[in-house]
């Protein structure tokens, strides 16, 4: 699976991923392929986790989709709702998850982050927007540890906590190994 966090903390913003990919027992890591779970779309960055297929999938679509814009909670939304619709057009996305599930699902978790803010989406496209710091993929409860038992000491920077985090991850979870991603961007003022 994956480790990717992301953290808001005075006025900038940092999302950070491992680099491990995992075929069931067998790991993938750097050394034998570059393993980049962090897009690069406009001023955003958007981290994925789940199937390998999602990231060559997700990169063309958010990147060639009109009118991407994933500055607020309501923006991703829609950028989501719309692209899950070319992901079943256009790339036979298997939405079938549990038979009794509300919605189609997009079998997506991304971290979003950009200078509106940091958000989370899920696979019915529910969105959140997070104040201080989140996580995703299998290494998450390590890294909301970490991250939480740091967020509030003098001199952590958004990068420094985003690092321990995905530090934690990689740490304790099997399926989570570096090098790490870390990026930075500044919180847009209002």
């Amino acid at each position: 699976m994956t480790t990717i966090v992301v953290v808001k903390k005075d006025n900038q913003i940092a999302i950070a991923a491992d680099s491990l990919v995992t075929f069931g027992d067998t790991r993938l890591s750097h050394a034998y392929e570059c393993n980049d779970k962090l897009v690069k779309v406009g001023e955003s960055w958007v981290g994925l986790c789940g199937s390998t297929a999602h990231f060559p999938v997700m990169r063309s679509v958010l990147n060639t989709m009109d009118n991407c814009v994933l500055g607020t909670r309501d923006q991703v939304f829609e950028t989501f709702v719309r692209a899950h619709q070319i992901l079943k057009e256009k790339y036979f996305l298997n939405t079938k998850e549990d038979e009794d599930d509300p919605y189609e699902s997009s079998q997506i978790t991304a971290l979003i982050a950009n200078p509106g803010g940091i958000f989370g989406v899920y696979s019915y496209r529910e969105v959140f927007s997070f104040e201080r710091f989140w996580a995703i993929g299998s290494g998450k409860a390590f890294s909301l540890g970490a991250m939480h038992a740091v967020y509030e000491k003098s001199g952590m920077t958004a990068r420094k906590i985003a690092q321990m985090g995905v530090e934690a991850g990689a740490e304790f979870d099997k399926n989570s190994a570096g090098p790490f991603r870390v990026e930075v961007i500044k919180v847009a003022t209002k």
